[in-house]
């Protein structure tokens, strides 16, 4: 035994200071790993969609219903079903219904509490109680545990468990525990939730999408694009900023904002009252809702195109002080005949739809005038100051990574970057030059030192790297040629708009490269998947979120209304638990109301993607491996309290 085994050993003495404490724990873990493995629930591209990701994170995408039906077969109806899995996952608002039609109340919480107490039951049954216990509501965890647990020292147990429930009602607390074992089933149900990329952007309510998964109690974040443009907003770069605002204006989105986070647009608002008063801004309509307040529309449109021009300008300058980025392609507004109304783009000329720039000076058309200057400094002082968003992104930062490696499935947003061959992209970065997993793992570096790094000029280049996250040709979250937001304004030729998807895409059945993927992240490539979002599948058009035989799937399945009409579905959700791993396909979601109302699920279709042949246990997983590792440490320090190696204390 070397001297730093010893000195390892003597610190886990000091959890388990003697043998029999030893025994217990070695005992307590190899029980462990013999338990089913918990669901894994993987969620992608929300895009602020808050009513249906609270309902699929609520129904754990079906799950909670499968456990219902196994619960209960054919000894409820399916209207009895419906209530049940409403209640849980609306308990209060469920209750508040109820509780205002139901002639007899007593009689109905006795009958809801025995189904949400045998519910309670099957849900936590392949935990160990020590884990159940902590996921119990401190209010009542002593009576969950009573009611949950089997008493072999009781004679008459259904007269011991009806007393406890009758007295539960008695003392008025049936709402109350109601609301706790409904809560801890929706908890019970996932162990373990994966969200891959794109809270932000589209949708009305990110910023409560993230309030949610803050008290989720298990998960993972791998980002999106949408999501490292606002972490780099919050860090203060000012190109993120403008594509920040540039998006909700466009989608009618300035709430999450203004009211969401607390942002101040006023200075924005006023510049463009004056700047862009008399302006065209035909081009620069927005794509709202049916809640959106059409007396901000004229004042909306000022400001989309205020902010589009300064995102152009602020991009090029920071694609000139990166030229390591490779992104001169993009510098646009140098290429405008600001007198014949044209731009030159790879040699070809075209007539804009718009050559009105009050603010642009051609003759250096990327420099700031004071105004905008000055916007801008107050818009950054104002993220940057923003306690609620610095929050969020503090949050994605701890819980969220480019990319995950997690029982032996590969989650990232994009893509993996291929030449056309299918080689990794060898791309530069600041002297050095990076592919496959380096590229993301030095990606991720420097996005962390955008918001962390001590160092002024670190810190800048990771501000940058996330913008280049955000729409650069290798950025594995964006993973195509170009973001043509320019051409999409301002030109007819629809050849323009085209931006072509990285080599990666043309890949995704070649099983030679996805075993390449997959061999670069240190998984096998037999029993391993690749989980994937950023492209939503078309199913419309014919388009399969399996590929590879299975071995790679696609879960971006339209979970935004603005992706719907294209992809023909509301999302896809991936549930993965002890039998195999299902793809659900949902139809969209009307409304939270409605669901409470009218008993209304999502309609979701399960498609089985693989079925183990033997459940998978706890033992065959990541924590399954660390528990391994424990017990090896726990038997070598039983070895060394037997050998006297180590004193054996007192506990």
């Amino acid at each position: 035994m070397t001297d730093i085994e010893l000195v390892y050993l003597k610190t886990l003495a000091k959890q388990h200071p003697n043998i029999a404490s030893a025994c217990t724990e070695i005992i307590n873990l190899q029980s462990i790993l013999n338990l089913p493995k918990g669901t894994e629930h993987f969620l992608t591209d929300i895009h602020g969609e808050f009513e249906q990701f609270n309902h699929v994170l609520k129904n754990g995408s079906g799950s909670v219903r499968r456990k219902i039906d196994e619960e209960f077969g054919n000894t409820l109806s399916i209207k009895d079903k419906k209530s049940l899995a409403t209640l849980i996952y609306y308990p209060k608002e469920k209750l508040d219904i109820v509780e205002q039609q139901e002639e007899n109340i007593e009689d109905w919480y006795k009958i809801t509490l025995h189904r949400l107490v045998q519910m309670t039951k099957r849900v936590s049954s392949k935990y160990t109680r020590s884990k159940v216990r902590k996921a119990l509501p401190k209010d009542f965890a002593y009576i969950i545990e009573e009611l949950i647990t089997e008493k072999e020292e009781v004679h008459d147990k259904e007269a011991y468990y009806n007393e406890i429930i009758h007295t539960i009602i008695r003392l008025g607390r049936a709402p109350e525990f109601i609301v706790a074992l409904s809560n801890l089933i929706q908890r019970m149900v996932i162990d373990h939730l994966h969200i891959l990329g794109d809270i932000y952007d589209r949708g009305t309510g990110p910023h409560i999408i993230i309030d949610t998964l803050k008290n989720y109690h298990s998960l993972d974040i791998q980002w999106g694009n949408h999501d490292v443009v606002w972490m780099g907003a919050a860090s203060g770069n000012l190109a993120c900023i403008a594509n920040v605002i540039r998006l909700s204006v466009r989608y009618g989105n300035l709430d999450t904002l203004e009211e969401g986070y607390g942002i101040n647009l006023v200075p924005l608002a006023t510049f463009a009252l004056e700047q862009y008063k008399n302006v065209n801004c035909d081009l620069f309509g927005i794509k709202y809702s049916s809640d959106y307040n059409m007396h901000d529309l004229t004042l909306d449109t000022m400001l989309h195109k205020a902010i589009a021009i300064l995102q152009f300008k602020l991009e090029g300058q920071l694609i000139m002080r990166r030229p390591e980025f490779d992104m001169d392609s993009r510098l646009l507004l140098d290429k405008i005949d600001y007198e014949k109304g044209t731009i030159t783009i790879d040699g070809e000329e075209y007539p804009l739809k718009d050559t009105d720039f009050p603010t642009i000076d051609p003759a250096n058309p990327y420099e700031l005038t004071p105004e905008e200057n000055d916007v801008m400094e107050r818009l950054r002082q104002a993220f940057l100051k923003c306690d609620k968003l610095q929050e969020h992104v503090r949050f994605l930062y701890s819980k969220g990574s480019l990319y995950k490696v997690y029982n032996s499935n590969l989650l990232y947003h994009g893509c993996v970057p291929l030449d056309e061959n299918g080689d990794f992209c060898k791309v530069s970065l600041f002297g050095k030059t990076f592919s496959g997993k380096a590229l993301y793992d030095e990606l991720e570096r420097y996005a962390r030192k955008a918001y962390f790094a001590k160092d002024i000029s670190e810190k800048e280049k990771g501000q940058d790297i996330l913008w280049y996250l955000w729409t650069g040709h290798h950025s594995p979250v964006f993973g195509k040629s170009k973001m043509a937001t320019f051409e999409r304004y301002f030109l007819d030729d629809k050849t323009t708009h085209k931006e072509i998807k990285n080599s990666y895409y043309k890949f995704l059945d070649n099983e030679e490269i996805i075993n390449k993927i997959l061999t670069e992240f240190g998984l096998d490539t037999v029993h391993s998947h690749i989980i994937n979002g950023h492209v939503p599948v078309e199913l419309k058009k014919g388009d399969s979120p399996i590929k590879c035989g299975g071995k790679l799937l696609i879960i971006d399945g339209g979970f935004s209304k603005a992706y719907q009409s294209k992809t023909g579905i509301a999302g896809y959700t991936l549930v993965y638990n002890s039998h195999g791993m299902s793809l659900v396909a949902h139809e969209p979601f009307e409304s939270a109301e409605s669901a409470i109302k009218n008993e209304s699920d999502i309609f979701s279709e399960h498609f089985l993607i693989e079925t183990m042949p033997r459940r998978i246990l706890v033992a065959d997983t990541d924590i399954g491996k660390e528990l391994k590792i424990s017990i090896e440490n726990l038997e070598e320090l039983l070895k060394a309290y037997q050998d006297g190696i180590i004193a054996e204390k007192e506990s």
